[in-house]
């Protein structure tokens, strides 16, 4: 009876239908090919087959195209299909079928093959159960047939599956180890034996001998002296160290020296020389075995070939087998008997005695080889034996220079003399022997030698050279202007050429082994040759500043002497060499100099003042002012001079000469600098009201002029009149609006009477009429911090920097504006920026002095100095810092290097040089006073 529609058997009773493999097919892979051979393109895997098609249309996009197959499945399939085209399918159909069944069986069973093949590799899932399949089925037909009688009580108590291990596998534990104390292996060692495992009464009463009872009693024939005799194996560690210190001892004693008895190897460096024989090479294995490979393929191919066996020697050095480096170049001596670099490449790598021995039999092969004789001399330790061999060997090769040299060096004076007049007679044409025997000569004989010189070789300037300095070291310094003359003249008519920079360097040479004379000589013969004279002054300025440069001042002044000669007239000759003699010579040649210069340069009113300084640093106040009277009478009415007079006259306690000299040329030469110093006198002398009048005086004439307003202004604050201090600042504001220190000074007037936000506004304008302005920037920060605005310093200083992103002063503030930590980094920054500004540097300075990197600190100072003498702060840091670090010599030299710059500038220099109260203080004093007043706060 058919079941109803929609029956489903068991659904009922809650039994539910479910699907197995065997119901959808075997489990199969995706890029499994299907059984259709001749399956289409887009068909031929079960994948394939698997994916719906939602689309019957034909995808003819290029990522559906295939180079060599085309589109997938026909071009044309979706066009309608005709009865030619039925008729073609059947004529290829056909054809498929006869080409299919040529070779049928053949390919059949290949394929066949391949499939078994491939199920083996990779089988289906129903086949991986089958055998279990197979064996469960008989195993249900047995236990069906006694299932039937088991009762409902049996079958219920049946166990759970659960864990059939034991309880130790269940909870294993950590494997506990016990260590075996020393006397074990002892006794073992002794006795010979060897066992795996400890017996557990040894265990329990702890000890090898301590078994209870009759055990412990000695059986017959255990206690005979042979038994107990203790085995060799014994283990004692501290006889072991002794042992091996004993060893050492030996091997050290084995390499000392047999006669003195002092030892050669130094026991300390003992382990260092053991790792110096390591091989240092750090190449692939590969490819020093392909170099090994090539070499010999080399020397296989041409034997002859000496750099093949050099290189395969020096191959195998560096690989640590010296001994194969030996072996391979002493067969390269055999094959290259001629070749002197495999001889001395012999000679380097054997042992002291068999060098010997290979460079003798190099001898024999090559007896006119020089550098064979050398290396042999160097070989031997003993002067004798050295000499011996030099000797051997200029009996072969007399015409060497280098074996003559080599030999005449291990003689007394005297002998070398005697060995030297063979030598020249040798080596006729070689400068260094003749000039060798001619200083060994006494006077007369060393004249004869450099003329027999000068005869074999005419074209050699060093001849010349050495017979001027023998005259002159001889006091015949006439003949040493006529040898110079002679030997260019010689020189010329041989053909040689005469260089210029050759001769000057040979006068630098003559000048520091003090040839004076020579030196100068030398200098006023070569200077000119070779230089068109528009280039003469340029040119020689240059030569004096290199040989200064390279500490040969006696060439420097002959070429200054020489240039002042030929210009006579030009101003800035004179000054350069003025220079030379401040900084290098003494007063009395600077005095000298400046005499002969203001005979030639009347005009110049620098070298006037330079000489009145001079005297005046000397002493001799007169001849200044005898000096500065002659400067008059050459330039009348000059403002420099003027003032000159006036300062001589007041540093010397002679005011009121000093008050008529200014009022002379307020008369005669009316300008702003002498009413300034007109005022300056007057202040410091403490006469406040003339100090006063002659500023209102002057600035009626010159209105513009902003240091006048200052003055006025400090006059008006030191008598502590604010109003109008503040009444003189702003009328100079309006008449020099460009005047930084005017806004300065303003500011900082505001500032001190309280009112901080007048003295911000009054910086906010100033920096506003006067844009990318580093010193009012600088100003506002300061001002900022100085009122505990941090926040707003640091704000300030990140716009002065866009603004100003060169400037040093501010680069160095900003660096101590940061926390400790991030200054580094900030100076870092600075240096890119500013790397040449001694601002920065001068922070870096401080920087290191604030880590107490006392060196790096130093150094700094130095290059800051040395970049910016000027810069009388950087002076004043570096001394504090000696102060405190430095010894007396060096505060001392920083003291004098100060006073002989004169620094002029500085934000604390000049709040110290340009007090009222510091006005005749010398460089050194205001120094000191500047250095005490820093304090470490950095």
């Amino acid at each position: 009876m058919p079941a109803p529609l929609g029956y489903v058997p068991g659904l009922g009773r809650g039994a539910t239908g479910f699907t197995t493999r065997s119901d959808i097919g075997p489990a199969r892979d995706a890029n499994d090919p299907v059984d259709d051979r001749h399956a289409p393109p887009g068909k031929r895997t079960v994948g394939d087959q698997m994916k719906k098609v939602e689309d019957e249309e034909e995808d003819l996009n290029d990522t559906n195209y295939d180079e060599f197959n085309g589109y997938a499945g026909s071009l044309f399939s979706s066009g309608p299909y005709e009865k030619d085209d039925e008729e073609a399918d059947a004529i290829y159909s056909a054809l498929d079928r006869r080409m299919d069944e040529r070779r049928k069986e053949r390919r059949e069973l290949r394929e066949k093959e391949e499939i078994e093949k491939y199920r083996m590799e990779r089988p289906k899932i129903q086949q991986q159960f089958s055998d279990l399949k197979a064996c469960s089925s008989k195993i249900a037909r047995f236990a069906g047939l006694k299932l039937a009688e088991v009762t409902e009580e049996e079958w219920l108590s049946i166990p759970e599956v659960g864990d059939a291990r034991n309880k130790r596998q269940r909870n294993p534990r950590h494997e506990k180890l016990t260590p075996v104390p020393d006397s074990f292996f002892a006794k073992h060692l002794q006795s010979g034996e060897k066992n795996t495992s400890v017996d557990p009464r040894q265990a329990q009463f702890d000890s090898l001998n301590a078994f209870p009872g009759g055990l412990n009693s000695p059986f017959p024939g255990g206690m005979t002296p042979g038994l107990m005799t203790p085995g060799t194996g014994e283990l004692d560690m501290r006889k072991i160290g002794q042992a091996r210190n004993t060893l050492m001892d030996m091997r050290l004693s084995q390499v000392s020296d047999s006669v003195s008895g002092q030892t050669v190897v130094d026991p300390k460096g003992y382990l260092t020389d053991l790792n110096s024989m390591i091989p240092t090479h750090g190449g692939d294995i590969n490819d020093i075995k392909k170099a090994r490979l090539l070499l010999k393929s080399v020397r296989e191919t041409n034997p002859h070939h000496p750099p093949a066996w050099i290189a395969s020697a020096r191959l195998e050095e560096v690989t640590g087998k010296l001994q194969v480096a030996r072996n391979l170049i002493m067969k390269g001596t055999e094959m290259c008997p001629k070749s002197e670099d495999v001889w001395l490449e012999a000679a380097r790598l054997q042992p002291g005695d068999t060098a010997k021995a290979v460079v003798a039999q190099a001898v024999r092969h090559l007896p006119q080889s020089v550098r064979i004789y050398i290396r042999a001399a160097e070989l031997e330790t003993d002067v004798r034996a050295k000499k011996r061999v030099l000797r051997k060997a200029l009996e072969n090769v007399s015409k060497s220079v280098l074996l003559w040299k080599a030999a005449v060096e291990l003689e007394e004076p005297e002998d070398a003399r005697i060995m030297l007049s063979r030598a020249v007679e040798c080596c006729p044409t070689s400068v260094e022997l003749w000039l060798a025997l001619a200083r060994l000569e006494t006077y007369e004989n060393a004249r004869r030698v450099l003329n027999k010189a000068r005869e074999n070789i005419p074209t050699d300037r060093h001849i010349w050279i050495t017979a001027a300095k023998l005259e002159e070291a001889n006091g015949n310094t006439q003949m040493v202007e006529k040898i110079i003359d002679r030997a260019i003249t010689s020189l010329r008519a041989n053909g040689v050429e005469i260089n210029r920079e050759q001769w000057i360097q040979d006068a630098e040479e003559c000048d520091k082994a003090g040839s004076v004379a020579t030196c100068q000589a030398v200098i006023r013969a070569v200077i000119g040759i070779g230089i068109e004279e528009e280039d003469c002054k340029h040119t020689w300025m240059e030569d004096a500043e290199s040989c200064i440069s390279h500490g040969a001042l006696e060439c420097a002044r002959a070429i200054y002497a020489h240039a002042l000669q030929v210009f006579p007239s030009k101003k800035s000759v004179w000054l350069r060499a003025a220079y030379f003699e401040k900084n290098h010579g003494t007063r009395e040649s600077l005095e000298a100099l400046l005499q002969r210069a203001v005979a030639h340069c009347p005009k110049a009113e620098v070298l006037w003042l330079m000489g009145a300084k001079s005297k005046w640093q000397a002493g001799d106040v007169p001849a200044a002012r005898s000096i500065l009277a002659l400067a008059f009478q050459a330039n009348p009415n000059s403002e420099e001079i003027w003032l000159a007079a006036v300062k001589l006259e007041s540093e010397n306690n002679e005011y009121e000469r000093a008050r008529r000299l200014l009022a002379k040329a307020r008369s005669s030469a009316p300008t702003a600098r002498v009413f300034m110093k007109s005022v300056k006198l007057e202040w410091v002398l403490g006469n406040i009201a003339a100090a006063q009048e002659l500023c209102c005086e002057a600035l009626k004439h010159y209105e513009d002029f902003p240091k006048l307003w200052m003055m006025k202004g400090q006059i008006e604050e030191q008598t502590e009149n604010m109003d109008k201090a503040r009444e003189a600042y702003n009328q100079g504001l309006k008449k020099c609006p460009q005047s930084m220190p005017l806004w300065l000074l303003l500011s900082s007037l505001e500032e001190k009477a309280g009112q901080l936000t007048r003295a911000r506004a009054i910086l906010e304008k100033s920096r506003l009429k006067n844009p990318q302005n580093p010193e009012l920037w600088l100003e506002s920060v300061r001002l900022e911090y100085r009122g505990g605005l941090k926040n707003i310093a640091n704000t300030l200083m990140a716009k002065a920097l866009q603004e100003c992103p060169n400037s040093g002063i501010l680069w160095a503030e900003a660096v101590f504006l940061e926390a400790r930590p991030q200054r580094k980094t900030k100076s870092v920054d600075a240096l890119k920026k500013c790397e040449h500004d001694p601002h920065v540097l001068l922070a870096v300075a401080k920087l290191f002095w604030s880590e107490r990197k006392i060196t790096k600190a130093r150094e700094w100072f130095h290059r800051t100095v040395k970049i910016e003498p000027d810069l009388g702060d950087a002076w004043a840091f570096f001394y504090k810092f000696e102060l405190q670090h430095g010894t007396e010599e060096q505060q001392g030299e920083v003291m004098k290097r100060c006073e002989n710059v004169e620094p002029r500038h500085g934000e604390l220099w000049c709040e110290q040089s340009k007090h009222i109260l510091n006005w005749q203080k010398k460089i050194g004093e205001i120094l000191v006073l500047v250095a005490a007043k820093i304090k470490n706060t950095f």
